[in-house]
């Protein structure tokens, strides 16, 4: 009979054992409904399960729950209050641990060391301590947690003196006390511990490798690696990790290609490694061929492109990821947002605003001031002010940005408006907020109220004027016509005036015709910027205006010996989300015959409305015919005749030049907006031009 029993009793037994493994094992999943209803169907519940189903409450983040079902137990063992403390530790209620600990009605060393892990956790290093020397007894796992609190704590010192206390180290006190020493820059003390390891482990070795990376001795880091009986993942990551931290990035090419196994970390940091050092290309290739992707994946893949300077390329990305449905994370909306503010992609903007509202990432001021510049920059003022409005508490870079960018547009009453509604609310200007103001009264020619600012930068705003905010001024009387204020403004400055100085000094100069002035400026920026073209240009196109020919063969000459090029003008425009790039007549378009006819055709209505091309914008040793076929094909008319073929009426054309406007191109754009009735927004590297009916914003004066 007996005989018969005995294996009825181990049946029960292992379903009972099979029940509380599977509610385990689905607590483990994150499925506690499951978890919970296989607890519930169970006809005989013993204290297992009822322990098993707490733990797994407390492992999802439900400690009410767990608390709830343990006030139900019918029985409770050491275990099951062990339980509870664990739990709440986890869930960083360290208060209510302690609770349950002092009402425990016995403890043994497991419930002790739960309670000095809490407390280390926390950061709570007095109390962990305390508690810790009034354990009746300790094992190696309390002297363990002790010890990578006081290590955590970065108090190394003492660390190893609770080390030599402890009598029994085993490969995680050894390894922990290691990762202090190494912590503290002590490589010597903690490769001493190291040596005299009885046994290692892939953690004991890598924790040492780790220590040599950090703290940059990465070819005796690699050494040690060589000689490493077994590697895993981690390993050969930190490995790679320390030559991209310090820029080797051939020795970190080379390990990673041997790497047996190449874990998404370690791609990630071959990724900014080689972007770094100017690779995207190969950067690409690493990234194409990894079979799995995270956050920080596509965020590295964007920040290289980024920091290439492929703005291009970042926005092709951020279409593959909305294709694939990946969500970005903060630092890759931001990163995309920058590109399409520098690109004046409106489009893309819009659609990660988008994103940004959905996730609930707009209420950041941050962010706000990200989108605000965005907008102004896609020369859409209206959404920006939507966006700032929205803030009831706005800091110094959210009212910076809109007064910054009412001036760029040219428009000065509202740049000033908000520069006193920023005042009277409280917040103090700074010097970029000075330069927006003076920047705003220079483009619409307020010289008293400009002046005025100026004066009073010091003693009422605290402000000390620096180099920018002489420029602005130099600007304001220069655009005012009063050039010989200007120079004596120049003359005054505290500090060494710069090229801005100068170049806005030269800009009021050539429209004023003060050549001799103009003269002193451009050898001034010649000086400054001897690989500028743009003051040899001009400077020799004074001379020739005096028929001072042997100074423009000089300045000629000079330009070409010490290989002074011009840089390349460049400008895009936007049509159904795609970027479309002009260089000039050097490099086709797909649609270029298209573009050409355009062109052709705008040059005819141009020359019927008495348009007669400017070649005082090339040099004057080039003849006529060529300056004329040179102006035909700047980029910035390329653009706009491509929005004029692609853009349906009634929608502005909005071009961007990575330059400032040519005044050939600026006057024939003007006549284009007048004679197609279009309205055509320009953004140069300067400011806004908003052209219609054949005006411009900016007055004929940038």
């Amino acid at each position: 009979m007996q005989f018969l029993l005995n294996p009825n009793r181990t049946y029960c037994s292992s379903i009972a054992v099979s029940a509380n493994s599977q509610i385990s094992w689905f607590a483990r999943l994150g499925q506690i409904e499951n978890a919970r209803t296989m607890f519930d169907e169970l006809p005989n519940k013993t204290i297992v399960s009822w322990n098993s189903i707490i733990a797994g409450y407390f492992q999802n983040r439900q400690p009410i729950k767990a608390l709830q079902l343990f006030d139900s137990m019918p029985e409770r063992n050491l275990i099951s209050w062990n339980n509870l403390v664990s739990g709440y530790v986890k869930n960083g209620m360290i208060s209510e641990a302690r609770k349950v600990f002092d009402r425990m009605p016995e403890r043994n060393v497991v419930s002790w060391t739960a309670m000095v892990r809490g407390y280390v956790q926390e950061g709570m290093m007095s109390e962990a301590e305390r508690l810790f020397w009034r354990m009746p007894e300790k094992n190696v796992v309390s002297w363990t947690v002790m010890l990578g609190g006081l290590i955590r704590d970065c108090r190394v010192d003492d660390a190893r003196r609770l080390y030599d206390m402890m009598p029994d180290k085993d490969v995680v006190a050894r390894t922990n006390m290691i990762l202090g020493y190494c912590q503290a820059g002590l490589l010597e003390e903690a490769r001493e511990i190291f040596d005299e390891m009885p046994k290692k482990n892939v953690f004991s070795w890598t924790t040492m490798i780790s220590g040599y990376v950090h703290n940059n001795k990465v070819d005796v880091a690699r050494k040690l690696f060589e000689v490493m009986p077994e590697k895993n993942e981690v390993s050969w990551t930190a490995m790679l990790m320390g030559y991209t931290q310090c820029g080797r990035i051939q020795d970190a090419w080379e390990l990673f290609q041997s790497m047996p196994v190449k874990p998404v970390i370690a791609c990630n940091a071959m990724i900014l490694g080689l972007g770094q050092n100017g690779e995207a290309k190969k950067a690409r290739d690493v990234f194409d061929q990894m079979m799995e992707k995270d956050d920080a994946t596509w965020s590295a893949m964007i920040k290289v492109y980024e920091r290439k300077g492929s703005v291009l390329k970042v926005l092709d990305l951020f279409s593959l990821m909305q294709k694939e449905g990946v969500r970005l994370n903060f630092p890759s909306l931001i990163s995309v947002l920058s590109v399409c503010a520098s690109l004046a992609s409106l489009d893309h903007g819009r659609q990660v605003h988008a994103q940004l509202v959905r996730h609930q990432f707009d209420l950041d001021v941050y962010v706000s001031s990200v989108l605000i510049t965005m907008y102004i920059k896609c020369g859409d003022l209206m959404k920006a002010k939507q966006v700032f409005d929205r803030f009831p508490l706005k800091d110094i870079v959210m009212w910076n940005s809109v007064i910054t960018g009412y001036a760029q547009h040219g428009l000065g009453e509202e740049a000033l408006q908000v520069f006193h509604e920023m005042f009277s609310s409280g917040v103090m200007p700074d010097d970029v907020t000075f330069v927006g103001v003076l920047s705003a009264c220079s483009y619409t020619g307020k010289v008293e109220e400009g002046r005025e600012i100026f004066e009073s930068m010091k003693s009422k705003y605290l402000v000390e004027p620096k180099t920018a905010h002489y420029a602005c001024m130099v600007d304001l009387l220069g655009r005012a016509g009063q050039v010989n204020e200007a120079m004596k403004l120049i003359e005054s400055m505290p500090t060494e005036p710069d090229a801005i100085v100068w170049g806005s000094l030269l800009g009021a100069c050539r429209i004023h015709s003060k050549f001799v002035l103009a003269e002193v400026a451009a050898k001034k920026l010649v000086q400054l910027e001897p690989k500028n073209a743009g003051p040899y240009i001009l400077l020799s196109n004074i001379y020739a205006s005096q028929g001072r020919w042997c100074d423009v063969a000089e300045i000629r000459k000079k330009m070409l010996a010490i290989n002074v090029t011009k840089s390349p003008g460049c400008s895009w425009i936007e049509i159904e989300k795609k970027v479309h790039m002009f260089t000039g007549a050097g490099v086709s378009h797909p649609e270029h015959a298209d573009i050409m006819q355009m062109l052709e055709k705008l040059g005819g209505l141009l020359r019927e409305a008495g348009y007669c091309p400017d070649g005082s914008f090339v040099l004057h040793d080039v003849d006529d015919e060529e300056k004329v076929h040179s102006l035909r094909y700047h980029s910035e008319k390329m653009a706009v005749a491509y929005g004029l073929l692609k853009l349906p009426e009634g929608m502005p054309i909005r071009v961007m030049k990575n330059l400032r406007v040519c005044g050939d191109c600026h006057s024939a754009i003007k006549l284009i907006a007048k004679i197609t009735g279009r309205e055509i927004i320009l953004r140069d590297a300067n400011r806004f031009h908003h052209f219609k009916d054949g005006l411009c914003s900016c007055r004929d004066y940038w």
